[in-house]
Parts: structure tokens; sequence; C-alpha cells
């Protein structure tokens, strides 16, 4: 099952996508469009789809959050087709400088990632009259990136927030990390939350706040069930 949705914000647009070999998608993701940029570039199972958005849409530049497939699953096809640039942070430029190992069942529900040659963020990109600051968050994954905007008020934050229940980790996550990058959000300037999964166009910071108050929960569990020399895979 395919799902194509594009959802209006106002001076935003996101395009909404998702795949599944059986029934419904478990978990969709949203690139958005603000200008002639976009922010993310989806899974690489919806690829004709998306490269028909970016035409239609007229797309100059691309900004990446981070490599995961789900986010930079066509940034390497956007580049080839239509030879737009693909910006994003240096890790992110490393890491998709050359092919990865994904587990089967990302492979399997989202598709791999192609390599492509990643342009560096300078510290301000201004694009349609929009100006990009990018904000270091990791956690997620290594080199993730948020990018505020904020004469708008907005923080499109890719999977700094995922929701305001969070019910697993990735493997790969670094929570210490991730609540450091969630307290950094609160001190910038935003009140809609483009994130990924779950926008927020209103009192984004709030649902911040709640998602670092559960992080934190999350770590102190982990932290009494290590002192009982259990794992949380145990628990």
């Amino acid at each position: 099952m395919k799902i194509v949705k594009k959802h209006e914000f106002g001076k935003v647009r996101g395009w909404e996508f998702g795949w599944s070999p059986v029934g419904r998608p478990l978990m969709t993701v949203i690139c958005y469009r603000v200008g002639t940029a976009l922010i993310d570039t989806a899974l690489s199972r919806m690829r004709p789809v998306v490269l028909r958005m970016v035409e239609d849409e007229g797309i100059k530049t691309v900004l990446l959050t981070h490599c995961h497939e789900d986010h930079s699953g066509n940034a390497a096809a956007i580049k080839a087709a239509f030879g737009i640039p693909v910006y994003g942070g240096k890790l992110t430029a490393e890491k998709l400088a050359r092919p990865f190992r994904i587990f089967p069942y990302q492979r399997l529900i989202w598709g791999a990632a192609d390599p492509l040659e990643v342009n560096i963020l300078p510290d301000v990109w201004e694009e349609s009259g929009f100006r990009f600051v990018p904000i270091d968050t990791p956690g997620h994954s290594k080199g993730h990136i948020s990018y505020l905007v904020p004469e708008e008020g907005w923080l499109f934050p890719g999977d700094l927030y995922l929701s305001s229940r969070i019910k697993y980790f990735r493997a790969d996550e670094n929570i210490r990390q991730q609540i450091d990058s969630l307290r950094k959000a609160l001190t910038l300037d935003f009140d809609a939350l483009f994130c990924a999964h779950h926008p927020k166009p209103v009192n984004g910071k709030e649902f911040i706040r709640k998602n670092c108050s559960i992080s934190r929960i999350y770590t102190g569990k982990r932290r009494s069930w290590r002192q009982r020399g259990w794992t949380p895979e145990r628990s």
C-alpha cells in the first residue's frame, strides 16, 4: 500500500509518504517544501512519486536533517535527475558518501539510500526569502541537524521530535545526546514544530518539553535496570 498526502501549513507545504508490502504502512514520513527548498526527501520506495513532486513544486535546493534512509532515500535520485544541490551536516555528508549497511526491515520498508556527494551547510542558508539556521541536534543520529527559520517562528527538527509518546528507540540512538538536543531546542524561539512524523503547527515547544521529560524518565529507568543487573531488553 502507498500513501501520498499533501498538508498545507500556510507558507509551508508538507508531503507525506508511506509504503508497505502488505496493508497500511506502520510509519509515514513528511518532507517539507518551503519556497523552493525541500527539507528531506522521503523513502526510496516512493521514488517515482517523490521525483514528480520535486518537479511540480519547482524545488531548487534540498536540505537534509540526517542520513536515515526514510529522510535521505531520494536525495541522490533528485540530484541526478534535476541537478539540484543537496546540503547537510558534515557527518551526514560523510555517511552518505558511500553505501552503508542497514537492517533487513529498513531495506524492506523504506529501501536504501544511494550514495551521493552532499554539500556542507554554511552557518546560515537563505532560499526564496527564507533564512534557515542549522542547529546541531545529535542523538537520534550522529550529525543530526534541525533547521530554525527565526523570522517565521518555525523549527524543522527532523527526527529530534517523533511523538509525545515514545514507544521505542533505535539501537544506534544516543539517548543522553537526544535529551541534550531537546533541551537546546527549548532555548530556541519558535512556535511551529514541523517534524517528520507528527507536525505541531502551534505550541510546538510544549511538545518538545513533554518529549524531553519522557526521555529523561526512560533514561532513569535504564539506569535503575543496570543497577539491578537488568537490560531494557530483559525488562
